[in-house]
């Protein structure tokens, strides 16, 4: 991959007077401009996400009760695309996450999950996340194989999915708007004197719209890190007062399964595990 065009950029947005510092973590080049500009770059490859993010933050200025980066300019560069942002105030929650107790961290994934069931009530859906929901579900499920067989994960495992996918009901779905990667490291923090609290949602390069269930992997699998309290904290946070029962985890490991992004021989390393190889008991273990 070759570097993208920095400095030409700055000066092309009459920002070469700005110091930058680029951020080391992400899967893309993104750099600080000064304190309160953010550059991202897009090889020509990912140039559908650079739509994708431009247009989900454009969907979402204002409308959450946190703050989402504000597009300041998109353009091209080369074969590069890029856009500026407003940079979001606050910590990483992966920077504050081994500092926090057991309600702290509870009372975060709670908060994630308000902010979730309000983006996912956000009625505006542009066109460059829109999609065909049952045609994505159909491509991911007969990828689903390959997909896990190249990510390494053991035979055991591996033999149980095609009979567990056939087991779901994933044919209801009423698609909602999804950020996809509710990750610690895209959820910001602060500290407001008397606790931590959630300041902002950044990185939507991934953002698409389907079912509101497809959103919940990564909020157990990486931000509750299976822990059942904090997992609950996010249900509840959501709008569940009580557990959503059997199905629902059925459904959300079906979408685990098949998530374009996910590596189901990774979360076994670091999520709860049956006696035996189970995807219903696994089912129950992560999102019961």
């Amino acid at each position: 991959m070759t570097t993208p065009p920095l400095r030409s950029v700055l000066a092309d947005l009459s920002l070469d007077h700005h110091p930058t510092t680029r951020f080391t973590s992400g899967s893309l080049p993104v750099h600080a401009v000064g304190d309160d500009l953010v550059l991202k770059f897009y090889p020509a490859e990912d140039a559908d996400e650079a739509q994708v993010e431009a247009a989900a933050l454009g969907a979402l200025e204002g409308r959450l009760s946190v703050t989402t980066p504000r597009l300041e300019a998109i353009g091209t560069a080369g074969s590069w695309h890029y856009a500026l942002m407003r940079r979001v105030p606050g910590l990483g929650l992966d920077t504050v996450w081994d500092t926090l107790s057991p309600t702290e961290r509870r009372t975060l994934c709670a908060d994630v999950g308000e902010v979730a069931a309000e983006l996912h009530a956000v009625g505006d859906r542009p066109a460059a996340l829109d999609q065909d929901w049952s045609e994505f579900v159909r491509g991911r499920r007969e990828a689903a194989d390959g997909h896990h067989r190249r990510q390494g994960l053991a035979p055991e495992w591996l033999d149980l999915i095609s009979a567990f996918l056939d087991g779901v009901d994933l044919s209801t779905a009423s698609p909602v708007l999804l950020h996809t990667e509710l990750l610690h490291e895209h959820v910001l923090v602060r500290h407001d004197g008397k606790r931590w609290t959630v300041s902002g949602l950044i990185d939507f390069e991934p953002a698409m719209t389907g079912a509101p269930e497809y959103e919940f992997v990564a909020a157990s699998v990486y931000l509750a890190e299976g822990d059942p309290a904090a997992w609950r904290g996010f249900l509840r946070g959501y709008g569940y007062q009580a557990h959503p029962g059997e199905a629902f985890a059925r459904r959300c490991l079906a979408y685990t399964v098949l998530h374009r992004y996910s590596s189901l021989r990774r979360y076994l390393e670091w999520m709860p595990l049956p006696a035996k190889p189970s995807l219903d008991e696994l089912a129950v273990l992560w999102f019961g």
